[in-house]
């Protein structure tokens, strides 16, 4: 009856799987039953915090390089919002999940954080009643070191600005009338430097903000306490704006890189340095020039007009005996014009030379008897000539190429030597006069307008490269190595809880119940098959009682040191069969 309670039992366990686990579990002592709840607490939280770490996501840079009360500013704000934040390995960076950068930011600028260590006109908006002029001139002139200051910090390459503003009180006298002045000092980012460009425009943002500043009146200086407002190129102390000196530098390039280009070939990749002056000309000047050659080759005489004129005149004066017979006028004397013509001597014939007795004088024919003396006579003659006159008008192109020096260093040539080292052989002088040949075409070079070149051929020096930050010691790889090790140190763990703990004793746990039940029931079903079958066969096979119990406990003893804990189990199921019955 007891065995067959047990079998029913056994049935029912096998039947329901809660009751196998409670089987499963009562097997186990309480050692056991502790680790693997701890052990199966430890692999669920490792996965909640794996879980959770990968599911927050990366943190980014919020903010970066602020100052102490605006970074608490930051904080404090963060933690109203709930946001949660870290700072980076050095503490200068307040890094927030990646996915709430931009919203942060937009809700902190809201705020007007940060503030950038300065304030600006927002220190206007709180004047206390009754304050002195005084005062008020001295938060005006603070709010517009704030700004200015902000303002110069939204250039690139600067990270924080500091101006101080000097603005003397108005005076009626002009003689003690003193001009405002200002000092900036910049912090620029480590690598970072400012172009004279850069530095201008500064100076001429502050001028331009403050009434009657001149740029010249700003002082520049960076964090290590070098003068940046006299940081000027001799090109632009020479008068030219920062475009005409990078046309220039442009001009410069190009040459250079037309000369580099027809080298490469010849030389090899980096076996030659090239460098090129160019002296531009940017005046802009107009010529207007008006030229008269002297006109004196007969064949190219042209006349413009021509005038001659002849005057022939007496001038009478007293003779004889002065009376009456003195002032009276000469006998009638016959004029030429009134002289009979000549028969046969048209109306156009006109004598060319005067009769004897007669002059001739201003195309007048009179007899010299008739005519007073003295007699003057006068001859002009005018000849006015066409005037050879060239008008040309220049307008000079600016930017105009006045003058290039050309400097071209080639590497030597290397060849290998008896003893396979490379050995650095000069290069033929042929071979260095079509370098120059070449050189000039591609530079452009003409001699009229006093271009030089020089071409050298001398060993280059190699140049050491700097060593190279090891990986360990690279920010980015130390970053994503702790990352790694972290996700692989929780990996290991909860594989060693899994593999270690958590399997072995679940291979305790689900052992196979029915086989035990199986070898220890078929042992006994064995002993009471042998009992029962003995009462149907003769006497000669039927064992003796001595026989049986020995059997009995050898079987069991096998069966105990076989399988403790199954022997224990079916003790346990009698012992509960026999109380209930």
């Amino acid at each position: 009856m007891a065995a067959a309670g047990t079998e029913t039992t056994d049935a029912v366990g096998a039947g329901n799987p809660l009751d196998r686990v409670r089987e499963a579990l009562a097997r186990l002592t309480d050692r056991q039953k502790v680790v693997l709840m701890v052990s199966i607490a430890a692999v669920v939280a490792l996965l909640v915090v794996a879980g959770s770490m990968l599911k927050q996501g990366e943190y980014k840079i919020l903010f970066s390089n602020i100052g102490e009360r605006d970074g608490g500013a930051i904080i404090a704000a963060l933690e109203q919002m709930n946001v949660p934040y870290r700072f980076n390995d050095s503490g200068s960076a307040i890094l927030v999940p990646d996915s709430r950068v931009h919203d942060v930011r937009l809700r902190l600028a809201s705020q007007g954080l940060p503030r950038g260590g300065a304030v600006g006109f927002e220190l206007m908006e709180a004047q206390k009643f009754g304050i002195s002029q005084f005062a008020e001139q001295v938060n005006y002139q603070r709010g517009l070191e704030g700004e200015l200051s902000r303002t110069i910090q939204s250039i690139a390459a600067i990270q924080s600005a500091r101006v101080h503003l000097a603005i003397p009180k108005p005076s009626v006298f002009l003689r003690e009338e003193l001009k405002p002045s200002a000092s900036v000092l910049l912090r620029l980012y480590p690598g970072r430097s400012l172009d004279p460009a850069q530095i201008a425009g500064i100076q001429n943002l502050i001028a331009a903000s403050v009434p009657q500043l001149a740029p010249s009146s700003v002082t520049l200086l960076d964090q290590s306490g070098a003068l940046l407002s006299q940081m000027k190129s001799k090109l632009l102390e020479a008068g030219l704006d920062p475009t005409q000196v990078k046309y220039i530098q442009e001009v410069e390039a190009s040459i250079i890189k037309r000369v580099e280009d027809i080298l490469a070939p010849i030389v090899g990749a980096d076996n030659a340095r090239v460098q090129i002056a160019a002296d531009i000309d940017f005046s802009q000047s107009e010529q207007t020039a008006e030229t008269h050659r002297p006109n004196t080759t007969p064949p190219e005489i042209s006349i413009r007009s021509q005038q001659t004129s002849e005057t022939a005149s007496t001038n009478p004066s007293a003779q004889g005996v002065p009376g009456a017979l003195s002032n009276q006028p000469p006998t009638p004397a016959s004029a030429p014009l009134t002289r009979p013509a000549v028969a046969g001597a048209g109306a156009a014939a006109t004598p060319t030379q005067p009769l004897p007795g007669q002059i001739d004088a201003a195309g007048v024919q009179a007899p010299i008897a008739s005519v007073g003396q003295p007699l003057s006579t006068s001859k002009n003659s005018t000849v006015n000539y066409e005037v050879d006159k060239t008008i040309r008008h220049i307008k000079h192109a600016v930017g105009m190429i006045k003058r290039l020096s050309a400097a071209v260093v080639v590497n030597q040539r290397q060849e290998i030597g008896k003893d396979g080292k490379a050995v650095s052989k000069p290069l033929a002088d042929a071979e260095l006069k079509q370098i120059s040949d070449l050189v000039k075409e591609a530079m452009g070079f003409s001699k009229d307008r006093g271009d030089t070149i020089s071409v050298a051929n001398a060993p280059f020096t190699a140049i050491e490269k700097a060593d190279e930050l090891p990986p360990w010691r690279d920010p980015e790889m130390l970053t994503l190595a702790k990352d790694l090790f972290k996700y692989a140190a929780i990996a290991a763990i909860i594989a060693y809880l899994l593999l270690g703990v958590v399997r072995p004793l679940l291979k305790t746990v689900l052992q196979p119940k029915e086989a035990a039940d199986k070898t220890l029931g078929g042992s006994i079903d064995l002993l009471a098959g042998e009992e029962g079958g003995g009462e149907g066969e003769g006497e000669q096979h039927l064992p003796t009682p001595a026989m049986l119990l020995e059997k009995k406990l050898a079987d069991a003893r096998a069966l105990a040191q076989a399988d403790p804990k199954a022997v224990a189990n079916i003790i346990r199921d009698w012992m509960g069969t026999n109380a209930n019955g």
